[in-house]
């Protein structure tokens, strides 16, 4: 297990990447793939489809296993002594560029709240995929909270209205976005990001939004609230 802490944009958050995460990778994967199909999402904007994995779930050990191996370096590198699980799930995207809503094209923050983290583990073997992240350029908001999600919302209202709505997915720096950070999404490599970052999945051009968890960009995602001290 190789760990690294990225100190990104000029807030300098932490993104960390932790390569050769589990041993025994091709098991997860296995195990989600008797479990299709995945329904699409309905709650979020996630482009794609989605299946929980609750506390009775047969994929629950996975995810028991991944904090497990995963607090350490959560602890080291937020500075706290703990968390509490929120949501798990198995994740595809599957939404072709055509089909996106206005929301799905933009770069996104889960929550506005720093202590609400990802952890994301990549389960394929898709080149040229991954995550990145953004600083929106008009408000400079790299890192979303309840003072400046109004601010943000507002700014890319005005931004639709001047600009018009954006095609496809974000990629690179455009006229709204710099990007300022991208980890590739490499077989059983685990990111771990405040959800309060503005950020985005990265899809190349050529994708082929494939909804079979061996051949499609099948994730692990779970969430996690850091304690308060």
């Amino acid at each position: 297990m190789d760990v690294s802490v990225q100190h990104i944009g000029q807030s300098g958050a932490r993104v960390v990447v932790i390569d050769d995460f589990l041993n025994e990778a091709s098991r997860v994967v296995d195990m989600a793939a008797a479990s299709t199909p995945f329904p699409p999402e309905g709650q979020t904007a996630y482009p794609g489809r989605r299946r929980q994995i609750g506390p009775e779930d047969p994929a629950s050990p996975y995810v028991m296993g991944v904090l497990q191996k995963v607090a350490p370096v959560i602890g080291q590198a937020f500075g706290v002594s703990g968390f509490g699980i929120v949501e798990a799930s198995f994740s595809m995207v599957t939404t072709p560029p055509d089909a996106l809503s206005p929301v799905q094209r933009l770069p996104h923050f889960d929550w506005a709240d720093p202590r609400m983290v990802a952890v994301l583990h990549h389960l394929h073997h898709l080149p040229d995929t991954g995550t990145a992240f953004y600083r929106h350029i008009a408000s400079g908001i790299e890192r979303v909270d309840a003072e400046s999600a109004p601010r943000l919302r507002q700014a890319m209202r005005d931004e639709d209205e001047r600009l018009g709505v954006s095609s496809g997915f974000t990629a690179e720096t455009n006229d709204r976005y710099e990007k300022i950070f991208h980890v590739e999404g490499r077989f059983n490599r685990l990111v771990i990001y405040q959800g309060a970052l503005l950020h985005s999945g990265y899809i190349p051009p050529d994708f082929a939004f494939s909804d079979d968890p061996r051949t499609g960009r099948l994730t692990g995602n779970i969430f996690v609230r850091l304690n308060d001290t």
